[in-house]
């Protein structure tokens, strides 16, 4: 393991102005998306939807620092033969990959999930290597209910999150390190605080064990936020502020970066609350974002799977960018939303 190159990495991807494009939905989950566009999702409408994203200069140039690849996609080529992998390469972003094989039922605990996709992942994270790819991502995933998550689900998937990330960095690739605590259900801010700082310094005993070079990381978690369906949703200033008190209770500072899911939130929401904890400044690491929906929930709906609409849909695509990119310095405000980007 190199960590210098591994820090470099890192650091690039978290960036000033720059965040991650999470564009790994699986299968399953985009084509959920399509149907919401009335789009078929076979695999030329994929290629061509994410073809047109890599392909947004003013975005990918100034504003993503890297993307998040699905398998289908990591290895799949542009309509003019080039591959998808090679097109990030060109606009100075980095080509990551999606490497879990996502949840099962965890035996023993009924509705909790496992994340799976150790087996033999020593050999995949290799050949992602050699085609490119820099940082890979693995999400465990908790849900908030009536007695969960439970211990035995915390340690198992947090367990499996340090053990990626002591392969990735044994192949040279930087892992983002994703434990996700849904906002799904009607809990409160402070009960999501509760779970999610336990969750947290659980993952980075894990990682200790496991001789994880933080250096070598990027942090990939929610933000403390109200449930969906809480009575009361916190407002922009308390999420920031509790986010931030969370993280500093429970991320150690040789952290280079943390770049929040978005997680359900809406477009705005997520710039909101990214621009309010950054914001509020004098923190050890920088805090950027690695959004999916609340990057391309506007580009999808531009696109429509119209040819004729993708200029319409790099530009949706590009206003998003720039304005987490402004979030991740604390330089956005509401106002700059009905100013598309140039």
């Amino acid at each position: 393991m190199n960590l210098a190159d591994l820090n470099k990495v890192a650091n690039a991807m978290v960036a000033p102005g720059r965040g991650i494009l999470a564009a790994d939905e699986s299968s399953g989950t985009i084509k959920k998306r399509f149907d919401v566009i009335g789009v078929e999702s076979t695999e030329d409408n994929r290629r061509d939807y994410r073809e047109l994203l890599f392909r947004s200069k003013e975005a990918m140039s100034n504003h993503i620092s890297g993307v998040i690849l699905y398998d289908e996609t990591f290895w799949q080529k542009a309509k003019d033969g080039t591959p998808l992998v090679k097109l990030i390469e060109q606009a100075g972003s980095i080509p990551g990959i999606k490497v879990d094989e996502g949840t099962q039922p965890l035996p023993g605990c009924p509705g909790e999930l496992i994340t799976v996709g150790l087996d033999k992942l020593a050999e995949r994270l290799k050949k992602y290597y050699e085609n490119g790819a820099r940082f890979a991502k693995w999400r465990g995933v908790f849900d908030i209910g009536n007695g969960i998550p439970s211990y035995a689900a915390i340690r198992t998937n947090t367990h499996a999150l340090a053990r990626y990330a002591a392969l990735c960095q044994a192949a040279q690739i930087v892992p983002i390190v994703e434990p996700e605590v849904l906002m799904d259900g009607d809990h409160s801010i402070d009960r999501c605080y509760e779970v999610t700082e336990f969750i947290l310094k659980e993952t980075f005993q894990e990682l200790y064990y496991q001789r994880v070079a933080l250096e070598g990381m990027v942090l990939k978690p929610n933000m403390a936020i109200s449930g969906k369906k809480a009575a009361k949703r916190a407002s922009v200033q308390e999420v920031a502020e509790k986010t931030i008190r969370m993280l500093k209770n429970t991320t150690p500072s040789a952290v280079p970066g943390i770049a929040f899911l978005s997680g359900g939130q809406s477009d705005e929401e997520a710039t909101a609350h990214l621009d309010a904890m950054n914001r509020i400044g004098g923190l050890p690491w920088k805090l950027t974002f690695s959004y999916g929906r609340a990057l391309q929930a506007a580009p999808q709906k531009a696109w429509s799977g119209k040819t004729e609409n993708v200029a319409a849909a790099q530009a949706a695509f590009g206003h998003r960018a720039r304005m987490n990119g402004l979030a991740s310095k604390g330089e956005w405000n509401a106002d700059l939303e009905g100013k598309k980007a140039a």
